[in-house]
């Protein structure tokens, strides 16, 4: 930084900057982590001295918050890619079987809102399509925060659902697909150029609860990437002002994916989780019936504790995914 010239090169330098203080961050969370440790054991050194119960049983409660944090520091040391620092859109669609899955769908995004609310990440909803019964059609939220990205990346895929169907007066055992997909939410650094004449912007009435402004004007925003096809989509806001941008964001982040689709062939990992939303398919099983059992099919992880992972317990497949990434 104190070479010569360095600050003409604005871009760079700003880079440069922001990877220099990501470095420190990381440096100053662990020396953090370390220094509370010592502290730690100088205190219960004390507190078994004098034979302190009152003091052992803080420090316990002071040391499982501190290892909380040194698992996550440890979790995010695996997190090498190029944008996992990012925060996340994810998409979630439901597949075949109507209100069942359109079920499913709706369960799946309050898994992740729960998760994203768990490690203190702000969720913003920028788009969501009731089912015409039950569930969602559709659902886009951005949940930001450092590395969700790079967390959330290995929820891409599909995922299954085994249980007694609460709309089946038989009281069948139904099986329900939904698609997730999880895009880098592109900020300041990333570049996505978008030509205003390759877009097609349409608008029209917003769907489901709202209210009479929801579904008496036209406050939804959908946008057509003519070159790529894409078509991105917003409803969630009462002003289509707002719905454009929301619809905007989700449009770079799309494209951004597709270009680095396109320009490494190392991506086809990217590209392996767009499958049929069917049998055969899934990333991950959730069974309700007749046992339960959460499996991970690329880690071989299994939980048996279903409703937990339900309620946002991701963190044990994250983990597993992403040493088996770091070890391949």
């Amino acid at each position: 930084m104190a070479a010569p010239g360095f600050w003409d090169r604005n871009e760079e330098a700003r880079r440069t900057v922001e990877l220099l203080k990501r470095a420190k961050k990381t440096v100053e969370d662990w020396s953090a982590r370390d220094q509370a440790l010592r502290h730690l054991e100088e205190l219960l050194e004390l507190a078994e001295g004098e034979s302190d119960e009152g003091l052992l049983t803080d420090l316990s409660r002071e040391l499982d918050r501190v290892e909380v944090e040194i698992s996550d520091l440890q979790r995010r040391s695996l997190l090498s890619g190029e944008h996992d620092r990012l925060g996340a859109v994810v998409s979630i669609h439901p597949g075949a079987g109507g209100t069942e899955s359109q079920d499913w769908a709706e369960m799946l995004y309050r898994m992740y809102t729960r998760w994203a609310e768990r490690h203190g990440y702000q969720v913003n909803v920028l788009d969501l399509q009731p089912g015409d019964e039950a569930g969602i059609k559709d659902a886009t939220v951005e949940i930001t925060g450092e590395y969700a990205y790079g967390y959330l990346k290995a929820e891409s895929g599909v995922h299954r659902l085994v249980r007694i169907s609460p709309y089946d007066a038989a009281q069948r055992r139904h099986t329900s697909f939904a698609s997730v997909f999880v895009f880098p939410m592109v900020d300041d650094t990333i570049t996505v150029e978008i030509a205003p004449a390759d877009l097609r912007v349409d608008t029209f009435r917003a769907s489901g609860a709202g209210g009479q402004h929801v579904n008496k004007t036209e406050s939804a925003v959908r946008i057509t990437h003519l070159p790529t096809g894409l078509v991105v989509q917003s409803q969630a806001e009462r002003s289509q002002h707002r719905n454009r941008d929301f619809a905007m964001r989700i449009l770079r982040a799309r494209l951004f994916v597709h270009y680095q689709e396109q320009e490494r062939a190392k991506t086809q990992a990217l590209k392996d989780v767009k499958k049929d939303i069917d049998f055969g398919s899934q990333i991950r099983s959730y069974v309700l019936q007749p046992y339960t059992m959460v499996n991970d099919h690329r880690t071989e992880l299994k939980m048996t504790d279903v409703q937990s992972v339900l309620d946002g317990a991701l963190d044990p497949f994250i983990d597993a995914y992403l040493k088996q990434k770091e070890t391949a």
